[in-house]
């Protein structure tokens, strides 16, 4: 973006008929989304141009940010997504990478956007002064149209058939691989996943399945990324990385209870996780990982764990969340952030490169983008990183979902299971398709 950045101001509409009036359908586009009936936070779309990734020497924002232009913390530079089996390579750990997954590093640089802020109800184009004309013309336009779209064109989900990597007896028996690795003192805590296919006899729709997939799950994190033949629709409760003013935020997630099936139902499953001897212990097991992670980039005696097992109730799920955070080393760039961060120690497990690499070994095959990270890095070094969980990855003939648990020398294999098909259900039911027997 050139150096000339200025926002123009538009009347609030509702961000999903901006996406859904055009935007949504430009080969490479991004909606980051903060939530159907978010009351805070920003929600970010544009076009994108793709481009590589963003330059690993780029000096991260370790000062108080100066007074900025446009309102919100993104002022332009990337939108895209990182992931899981290329960095665990990066890290030294064997891994899968399988191109028909789609790419694993997918980067759009951003020329101009729309920023909402719903707190206030303020919508404004942002970007060069050259091209904010055309750009706001474009996203009245988008807006008209996608109000009608909106109301005529329900999302109908085509009935499909989902496919298991592993059946549930197999996914036992990788559980009881796990517990002997930590009975051997190679691990203390391993995220073992799985994985959905979907074939696609005809064309999925990205746009009206993450629409869809935002009104049965909505979350702060989530997102539609376009880049080509490949789309990641994510409802991501997870925070991965958030940098910005100097420091350094992340917000492991390690604990899963369903929602009840009435108050009393589903306060006692509340009260349940927060009690678990064993999702407390792998929670703090990651707390504990992610602070050793952080201190690799961060001043001495600055990293600690801001909150501690706090449950976060979602539409499908309770989770029990931590906060760790940190004051960045003065010159400290995005590389330096990734190498120590990156694959998440949620969705690895504790040691990080032990653990990923009896994985490796034990899944038998690709993650993909689940497990890795999306969201946008500014040219400013701020960032704002989700992990890419309770996402639907679309390609061209098929598409996948990617699901998993924390297993702990305490897990019960019955549960995990049951736990795995909570966090799979909601994405591959607007799909259109159900669970394989079992799970």
């Amino acid at each position: 973006m050139s150096a000339r950045i200025v926002a123009h101001r538009l009347d609030w509409s509702d961000p999903a008929a901006v996406f859904a009036g055009g935007l949504g359908a430009e080969e490479h586009s991004f909606w980051l989304d903060a939530g159907p009936d978010a009351m805070s936070g920003f929600s970010w779309m544009g076009p994108g141009a793709p481009e590589e990734r963003p330059p690993h020497d780029l000096p991260l924002a370790t000062t108080d940010a100066a007074h900025a232009p446009v309102p919100g913390p993104f002022r332009g530079g990337w939108v895209g997504w990182a992931g899981y089996d290329a960095a665990a390579a990066i890290g030294g750990a064997p891994a899968c990478v399988v191109d028909d997954d789609g790419p694993q590093d997918s980067w759009q640089r951003v020329s101009w956007f729309v920023a909402f802020d719903h707190a206030s109800r303020g919508m404004w184009v942002i970007g060069p002064e050259e091209l904010l004309g055309t750009a706001t013309a474009a996203v009245v336009r988008w807006a008209r149209a996608g109000r009608d779209r909106r109301a005529a064109a329900p999302h109908e989900a085509v009935q499909r058939t989902a496919s298991a990597r592993q059946t549930p007896a197999e996914y036992r028996a990788l559980i009881e691989r796990c517990r002997e690795a930590i009975r051997a003192g190679d691990a203390y805590q391993l995220c073992l996943t799985t994985r959905f296919t979907v074939a696609a006899p005809m064309p999925i729709d990205p746009v009206a399945t993450y629409l869809a997939l935002r009104d049965r799950l909505p979350a702060h994190h989530g997102g539609i990324i376009r880049n080509g033949t490949t789309a990641l629709l994510s409802a991501s409760p997870e925070r991965f990385l958030e940098v910005g003013d100097g420091s350094v935020r992340t917000r492991p997630i390690k604990g899963t209870r369903p929602r009840g099936r009435d108050a009393h139902d589903d306060d006692a499953l509340r009260r349940g996780l927060q009690e678990s001897v064993k999702e407390r212990a792998e929670n703090v097991m990651i707390v504990d990982l992610m602070r050793n992670d952080l201190q690799r980039v961060c001043a001495p005696g600055t990293v600690v764990a801001e909150r501690l097992l706090d449950v976060e109730s979602y539409s499908a799920v309770h989770q029990l969340v931590s906060t760790v955070a940190g004051r960045l080393t003065p010159g400290t760039t995005l590389g330096d952030l990734l190498d120590a961060a990156f694959p998440a120690g949620s969705m690895t497990g504790a040691p990080k490169l032990s653990a990923m690499a009896i994985l490796n070994g034990l899944e038998k095959g690709p993650r993909g983008l689940y497990a890795g990270c999306f969201g946008w890095v500014g040219t400013d070094g701020r960032a704002d990183l989700a992990m890419t969980i309770r996402s639907i990855v679309v390609r061209a003939d098929a598409a996948y979902v990617g699901a998993g648990g924390g297993i702990t020398w305490l897990s019960d294999p019955d549960e995990e299971v049951a736990e795995v098909g909570v966090k799979a259900r909601g994405p591959l039911s607007v799909l259109g398709a159900e669970l394989p027997p079992g799970w």
